[in-house]
């Protein structure tokens, strides 16, 4: 199993060189956010999520945009942060009323499945970076 940083790090390299090639192509920030929509990166970058596959989406919205793929508020810990003899490997940052957290042997693990925020086409927007590192700058704790 892949650890939080492990995926980060492997996701960013797959991330980067999309957008570079992109970029290469003249495509704008517009395009490119346009680009990532699910339905589309299904079908031209296959291997950039392992849900492609069987044409799952990570999160129920009506037009899921996978630019931001990961969310600028969730926080992991390379080393579990330990409080009440509870084990926190990652947490939302801004409590979203959508996520929730689930628990097994000691463990807390941040499940942002019922979260939509960070793929709504306008937040992308908003957010917009060419480097997903820089958007994410925060989450590794």
């Amino acid at each position: 199993m892949m650890t939080y940083n492990q995926w980060h790090e492997s996701h960013s390299k797959k991330h980067k060189k999309i957008v570079e090639k992109l970029k290469a192509q003249g495509m704008d920030e517009w395009d490119i956010v346009q680009y990532f929509i699910f339905d589309n990166m299904v079908e031209k970058e296959p291997d950039f999520c392992e849900l492609y596959a069987t044409n799952t989406k990570c999160h129920e919205m009506y037009e899921l945009n996978c630019y931001m793929c990961g969310c600028p508020h969730f926080r992991f810990y390379q080393t579990p942060r330990p409080q009440d003899d509870v084990l926190f490997h990652s947490v939302c940052s801004i409590n979203s009323k959508r996520g929730k957290q689930s628990f097994s042997n000691n463990e807390v693990h941040q499940d942002c499945s019922g979260c939509t925020v960070p793929h709504g086409e306008d937040y992308v927007l908003r957010n917009f970076d060419h480097e997903w590192e820089k958007m994410m700058e925060n989450v590794r704790n």
